[in-house]
């Protein structure tokens, strides 16, 4: 694997390097290699994912499927962040997958590429801050007597979204260092987590009912089925690395350092993730109460029976700081999706959007309209309690194709593909293949019913926010498409494009 750095300044060296993309440089290049892997590792953010869907690993196949699911998952998330970051390498804009399918398969994979991570990046901002509005609703249960019911819960979670959107209006300097600061949160949580709860609790599951114990309340009888649904905990917290890419263009060295951030935050959520996973269920103390916990949420049962009202409140905050920093991690890489998008003229009211702020150099309108789209995305939740997990799921087959199209692509390439100064190597086949195929299964299983018998509220949703979003990009191209497009030479193009980026400096 060559990581070779380029030569010079690497700042000057990457400015250069968007001009030849197309691109004249508006947004500020102030985070360095750690902030950009701090970025994708808040977003992964297992103290949001793990915990939030622990609840549904617990009825969809139980421990074994949890634990097991988790480690083979995050090996075949570890292919697809490596092939992609080789392809970010060569490609690092704000635009990041949608630009990259672009130049290697041509305008209509960049438009679909786009809007498929477009879906993706906000269904997982719904996903993240619903998430810790319910966490935040069950620490306010177990201290005050608070009933978190579907409306207050939703009152919670727009706070936290309107939180999230003033915190990022303020630049990506504040961005980088809550990232930061983010990353540590989460390792020194885990690890407080994790001890406290090997050592306080009396009683702990023995390691066959931790490694074997399988359970199915899905109401599919098959085994099989039930185990390949009950990855979709391990296969939404392993998504969102794709922010140290969007934020490729405020990166200094970004060739290397945005391919870099990609893979180490993988692996390292990976390793503290199942860590995570064992110590919550090896602390279970009653599995039927806490799946059907008072809280709403299981892992606060947990956390309760095991260290009492005290401890879990502690535990629960720490874990709600983690989940505010892995929201407000995703807000700043949509609006950088939202931003680059508009820059290419392929969304509704482009103009507005793509407005980058002269005092923060930060893409004011895409923040905001990214919270907003989120908020409609959650608001199912107010009426069917099956939507969370339809949102979690729309984050996944929204993403996780977005990925894959960019590898098949460079592979389908082959020679004309000219790596980047990050490059796999005579690896970046074989690798690419695994990742494109893994890929394909999942978004497939993922489409499928979670449980059974399938009615109005346990059906799976997201295959129908998937075919919308699909329908409505094929309408919109046709509107589109004789102004959407991204730069066709290194020079950014003709004076109109010219004078329309400085427009959009406000």
């Amino acid at each position: 694997m060559s990581t070779l750095n380029s030569a010079g300044d690497p700042q000057h060296d990457e400015e250069q390097r968007l001009r030849e993309l197309g691109y004249r440089p508006v947004l500020a290049r102030r985070m360095g290699g750690f902030g950009n892997f701090a970025i994708s590792f808040s977003v992964i953010s297992i103290l949001s994912g793990c915990m939030t869907l622990y609840g549904f690993g617990m009825g969809a196949g139980g421990p074994a499927v949890m634990l097991w699911g988790w480690a083979g998952v995050g090996l075949f998330v570890l292919c697809v962040g490596l092939a992609l970051a080789e392809v970010t390498s060569a490609y690092p804009t704000s635009g990041a997958l949608y630009y990259m399918a672009d130049r290697l398969g041509g305008r209509r994979w960049g438009w679909y590429t786009g809007w498929l991570n477009l879906l993706g990046l906000l269904g997982a901002i719904a996903g993240i801050d619903y998430g810790a509005a319910l966490f935040t609703g069950a620490f306010a249960s177990i201290r005050w007597g608070f009933e978190p019911t579907p409306g207050k819960t939703m009152l919670i979670f727009l706070g936290i979204l309107l939180l999230h959107a003033l915190l990022n209006l303020f630049g990506v300097r504040l961005v980088s260092v809550l990232n930061s600061i983010s990353v540590w949160w989460h390792l020194a949580g885990v690890a407080v987590i994790v001890g406290a709860l090997a050592i306080v609790p009396d009683h702990h599951r023995s390691a066959s009912f931790v490694f074997t114990k399988f359970v199915n309340d899905t109401g599919w009888s098959n085994p099989v089925y039930v185990a390949a649904i009950g990855l979709l905990l391990a296969q939404y917290t392993f998504s969102g690395y794709d922010a140290s890419a969007h934020l490729s263009e405020e990166t200094s060295n970004a060739s290397v350092s945005a391919a870099r951030g990609i893979v180490r935050s993988i692996w390292v959520s990976w390793i503290a993730g199942f860590a995570l996973l064992a110590g919550l269920t090896f602390a279970i103390q009653d599995y039927a109460g806490t799946r059907n916990s008072g809280t709403g949420v299981p892992p606060a049962q947990i956390l309760l029976d095991g260290l009492g009202t005290d401890g879990a409140s502690a535990l629960l905050l720490v874990v709600i700081v983690a989940q505010l920093f892995c929201g407000n991690a995703e807000v700043a890489a949509a609006s950088r999706m939202v931003f680059a998008f508009s820059r290419d003229k392929a969304l509704p009211g482009s103009a507005l959007w793509r407005k980058v702020s002269s005092r923060t150099q930060t893409p004011v309108a895409a923040v905001w309209l990214a919270v907003v789209a989120a908020g409609v995305l959650a608001l199912p939740s107010l009426y069917s309690t099956t939507a969370y997990g339809a949102v979690t799921a729309i984050n996944v087959i929204g993403i996780t194709p977005a990925y894959a199209i960019p590898v098949f692509l460079r592979l389908r390439a082959g020679d004309r593909f000219q790596p980047g100064p990050w490059s796999l190597g005579r690896w970046s086949k074989p690798v690419g293949w695994v990742a494109v195929i893994w890929v394909a299964c999942v978004t497939v299983l993922f489409c499928l019913p979670q449980s059974s018998p399938v009615t109005v509220d346990s059906m799976n949703y997201a295959s129908i926010a998937l075919a919308v979003v699909l329908i409505l990009a094929s309408v919109w191209w046709y509107v589109a498409r004789r102004s959407y497009g991204t730069p066709t030479t290194a020079a950014y193009g003709s004076d109109r494009d010219q004078a329309e980026l400085a427009e959009g400096i406000v």
